[in-house]
């Protein structure tokens, strides 16, 4: 009985505004596509220069894709290489609170909340295809710790480790040797002969998708995370041309026929280039009077790769409208973080460099950089009848804020780990947007590239420890960190998106340099496996303009949630004053205790942090996670955590899951680090503005 009023308490988190059904939802993630490389992005505005000394890419499908629906000018990726940027958009969680951070590619995924775990208890089918390398490398034959069906998805296919993204023709390995393809646990490599991987991972996306909507699922909403490997590494190219048509009965097909397992796996691996790119030639010496001369093989090939993923997502929203599912389907498109430096392919090739297309546009900076050109992404998204065609959304946002986005969409609060903000006001234009916390740390290797193209002050830059934060149209960003005091360089981004100007030595950005450097020590926490220079700097205390009184504020929001929710988009059905952190404002009643308030630190030093529930709960400082004691905690546990803190008052908020039949215990301790005596947290020993 409870797990039936479970389901009906969660449904009545309706979508404001949007039919009471839940969306299908459909997030393809690329690798290494820069915000340059769609045409509605830049390559259009290329193109239309006329400029022979200037090629330009066609991306025919995905311009489609944004009239229709949307394109964000401004949204991030959440660290500037594959791992960590996919890591902290499955899990919601910036790179100040990710486990999985710098390039720790194959690291285990945490088994936490995940966009698939989420969407699950909406009762979605979720399906997990192509590229994942958060397996975990501890292996017991395939049975990885952080398999994708360890983290949410009821299905996967694709290439489990990262490496094995770096070639894209699994069976032949033509460029880096054989690579395994899992369906679920079972390596299924040997049947995919001729299997160029985009095509492959499109025509199992079209196949799982109509497999839902003609199976014994189909009452449920699907989610789909669809990773492609390409254009990243390997600049392979496929075996022939895309097959006629798009669709149901167009396009590519999965033929289940092991040696031809797709309508494409004939012809020659790695043999057809785009006609339009074939003979493509180029002004090279920005000499009109001089002969143009062909497009190198390489880019001739990157071209490729990414015409070839315009055509995939082509055939799968030709799909959608087939299959009359188009209009409660959301469709997101994005890349993981910006072009880069690599194509792995022989010496007989030129390397490969992004200022041939100005992959990145008019930024500065690739992959691996926390410059715009590292971190901006071509993100669309789209939605029939629900976002409006042609709709340009310039405020800052995050990859790691569509998990708060599609759990409003399915009609679910988003765990309180969250760090991101739903998006669905921007998308839709119904509610207030919030703002959203852009936020990159990352130790990067070697220095930026020498290109001719970049400002000097952005060439052979040595990366080291790198940081980002956004305050409105300004962002800072600090190179090769040393310390804490360190500062930042400030461009106003809006204005001066190629980060020139560095208003850092002006006269009048004093005080946002000091908010900066407060700001990213306050919304972190240490990860050892990730050490940072500023690690044990003392966090500064809040700025309180407003007179502070003892206590703490409580909040009560009620609902029969499945884990500790977000606040952000809920609206409390009470509050008051608390006098207590165990004491209920609604006794008797399912729901969500929030406790808000300000801890008063005497001095400088280190201090040490206890936290013990019988329930399930939350804890933040300022905006890093201090305690998560909500998914996989053992009640009763005790978490410990030692930090460095300065003299002021310190925002907490704690997030107790409150249920009408337990009553839940919870107890917080503190101390000095030098001290041998704890002391319990009472309600007194907080601060609240009564404003």
């Amino acid at each position: 009985m409870r797990k039936i009023f479970s389901v009906i308490l969660i449904t009545c988190f309706a979508l404001k505004g949007i039919s009471q059904e839940k969306p299908n939802i459909i997030y393809i993630l690329v690798d290494d596509m820069g915000y340059g490389d769609i045409g509605v992005f830049f390559q259009n505005q290329r193109m239309k220069t006329n400029d022979r000394s200037k090629p330009y890419q066609i991306t025919p499908y995905l311009d489609q894709m944004a009239a229709s629906g949307a394109i964000f000018t401004q949204q991030y990726c959440n660290a500037p290489v594959c791992a960590p940027s996919r890591g902290s958009l499955l899990t919601g969680v910036n790179q100040g609170n990710a486990h999985v951070r710098d390039n720790q590619f194959d690291k285990a995924l945490e088994d936490n909340h995940t966009l698939a775990t989420v969407l699950k208890q909406a009762s979605y089918q979720t399906m997990a295809i192509g590229k994942w390398g958060l397996q975990g490398v501890e292996e017991t034959g395939p049975d990885w710790p952080s398999h994708p069906l360890k983290r949410g998805f009821d299905s996967y296919y694709g290439y489990m480790r990262h490496m094995d993204g770096h070639e894209h023709y699994p069976f032949e390995g033509l460029y880096r040797g054989k690579k395994e393809v899992y369906d679920n646990y079972k390596n299924v490599a040997e049947g995919l002969a001729k299997c160029y991987t985009t095509d492959l991972w499109t025509a199992v996306a079209k196949k799982q998708i109509i497999d839902h909507v003609k199976g014994k699922e189909a009452s449920k909403p699907f989610f789909m995370y669809l990773a492609y490997d390409a254009p990243h590494a390997v600049l392979e190219l496929p075996t022939q041309d895309y097959p006629k048509g798009k669709g149901l009965n167009g396009g590519l097909q999965w033929t289940g026929k092991s040696g031809q397992m797709i309508n494409t796996a004939s012809g020659v691996p790695d043999s057809f280039v785009y006609p339009e790119y074939a003979d493509a030639t180029y002004d090279d010496d920005n000499n009109p009077a001089t002969k143009e001369v062909a497009w190198p093989d390489t880019y001739k090939r990157y071209a490729t790769a990414n015409r070839r993923i315009d055509d995939g997502v082509g055939d799968i929203l030709q799909l959608l409208k087939d299959l009359k599912i188009d209009e409660n389907t959301l469709v997101v498109f994005s890349s993981d973080n910006g072009a880069s430096i690599e194509s792995y392919l022989p010496a007989a090739f030129v390397g490969f460099q992004p200022t041939f297309f100005a992959s990145n546009a008019t930024f500065e900076g690739i992959k691996r950089d926390v410059l715009e050109g590292g971190v901006r992404m071509p993100v669309l998204a789209n939605w029939p009848k629900h976002i409006a065609a042609g709709k340009v959304i310039t405020t800052p946002s995050m990859l790691s804020d569509w998990m708060a986005t599609f759990a409003e969409m399915a009609g679910i609060p988003a765990p309180a780990r969250t760090d991101g903000v739903s998006l669905l006001p921007s998308l839709t234009a119904k509610g207030k947007q919030q703002k959203s916390l852009v936020y990159v740390e990352y130790q990067g290797e070697g220095k930026t590239p020498n290109f001719k193209e970049f400002n000097p002050a952005h060439r052979d830059k040595k990366r080291g420890q790198m940081q980002l934060i956004r305050m409105g149209d300004y962002k800072g960003v600090r190179y090769d960190i040393k310390s804490a005091e360190d500062d930042f360089e400030i461009y106003d981004v809006v204005k001066d998106p190629q980060e020139i100007n560095n208003l850092a030595l002006k006269a009048g950005f004093e005080k946002m340099q000091k908010q900066m450097k407060a700001s990213v020590l306050q919304l972190r926490q240490a990860d050892a496996e990730a050490p940072r220079p500023y690690d044990n700097a003392f966090i500064p205390a809040a700025t309180v303009s407003t007179k502070l009184s003892s206590g703490l504020i409580q909040q009560f929001f009620e609902g029969d949630f499945p884990w500790v929710v977000s606040e952000k988009g809920l609206k409390a059905k009470k509050q008051a004053l608390g006098k207590s952190i165990n004491t209920a404002l609604e006794a008797n009643k399912n729901g969500m205790v929030l406790y808000t308030g300000f801890i008063k630190i005497p001095s400088d030093g280190k201090y040490n942090f206890s936290f013990q529930t019988s329930g399930k709960a939350y804890m933040r400082l300022h905006e890093a996670s201090l305690f998560d004691a909500d998914f996989g905690y053992q009640p009763t546990k005790e978490l410990t955590k030692e930090v460095s803190l300065k003299a002021g008052y310190h925002p907490v908020s704690i997030y107790l899951l409150q249920n009408s039949d337990v009553t839940n215990s919870t107890t917080i301790k503190w101390k000095a680090a030098s001290a041998e005596d704890w002391k319990v947290l009472e309600a007194n020993d907080l601060y609240y503005s009564k404003k």
